[in-house]
This record gives C-alpha cells, structure tokens and sequence, in this order.
C-alpha cells in the first residue's frame, strides 16, 4: 500500500499564506498532528517498508513523526508547487490572476512564474510509475504537500478531470492506494 501525507501544520498554513518551497519548520500542532497520524498508523498494525519525502523541512519532519526509525529518502518529485513571485502571498489579499487561477483551476493555466498544474501531475507520475518496482507487497509512507499531493491523487484518477485541484486537503490528511496487477487503484482517503 502507498500511503500519502500532507505536512503538519506551519505558522504559514496558520496565517493563510502561499508557501510553497520556502522552508518552514511544524509549529507545535504540526507536530501533534503528525505524531497522531503516526499513532493511528501503529495502532492499525502498519510499519513502513520505506519512506520518500519532500525535501523540505515540515515535510521531512512529518514524516519523522509519522513513520518513526524508518530511514527516510528525500525525493524532489514531491516537493510542492513552485508558487514564483507569488510567494509568501497572503492568501486573503490575492493579486487577480492568483484569484482566478484558483477559483477554476481546470480552466485557467498559472500565472506566469508559477509551475504549472500538468507539470505538477507529471512529475507526479513519473515518480509513481519508479515505484512501482518497488511497491508490491510494501508499505511505502510519501510525506508531501497540498498541491503536490493533489497532483498524486490526480494522476492516479484520471477521470477526476481536475475535481482534486480544488479539494481542500487539511494538514496530515492522508489517502491510500495499492498495486493491483500492476496498477495502481483509486485513491481513497484513509481515516485514523
């Protein structure tokens, strides 16, 4: 099974503002978050074969947290979405093209600067499709971001037509999908 993690809160994530690659460490919830995540996953009798993280700080620290001793590999494919110019935007003052990009994102590309939504996906998926090798019979923890997390979910359903760009995705939620006969299933979300 491959279970994926959004990071634990961050002061950015509490003061709604766009932080992309900046580099925050978890604020004391974040931590709480993250070690209930790693709770839930023991009590549910779940020990990861391995570890694949962001390389940035609040998602190493995740999965610290969720995972416990399990060395942890970094993997840049899960480092979230390149916001540009726009980082450290605050999300309740948003420049007009930031506002209509999210307010439809299947329908209006990133403002320029920012990474675009099917480069997202595709090095999403291009990750994916490495671990597969290794997948089979294997519990596997990614510990990610919102943005990058949804372009997981949006890789592994297709059909979606963009419907998880615009799902809201709260610190250390985490969804579940598994290798049947070679591919992977639909990801669902899995509750603690």
């Amino acid at each position: 099974m491959i279970y994926i993690v959004r990071h634990g809160q961050t002061e950015l994530n509490q003061r709604s503002v766009l932080q992309g690659r900046s580099n925050h460490p978890l604020t004391d919830l974040g931590r709480e978050q993250a070690s209930a995540v790693g709770d839930a996953f023991r009590d549910a009798g779940i020990v990861f074969d391995k570890v694949y993280t962001s390389p940035l700080d609040r998602a190493i620290e995740t999965a610290k947290l969720v995972a416990g001793d399990v060395p942890i590999e970094c993997e840049d494919a899960l480092i979230e979405m390149d916001y540009g110019p726009y980082e450290g935007t605050d999300l309740h003052d948003l420049p007009p093209e930031v506002e209509e990009f999210f307010k439809d994102f299947t329908n209006h590309p990133a403002p320029d600067g920012m990474e675009q939504l099917p480069d997202v996906v595709a090095r999403a998926g291009e990750f994916l499709e490495r671990l597969k090798a290794e997948a089979v019979h294997r519990d596997i923890l990614l510990s990610t971001h919102a943005i990058a997390m949804k372009g997981l979910l949006e890789y592994l359903t297709p059909e979606s037509n963009g419907a998880y760009w615009s799902k809201f995705i709260g610190n250390c939620a985490v969804y579940v999908t598994e290798l049947n006969d070679g591919e992977y299933t639909v990801p669902k979300e899995w509750s603690k």
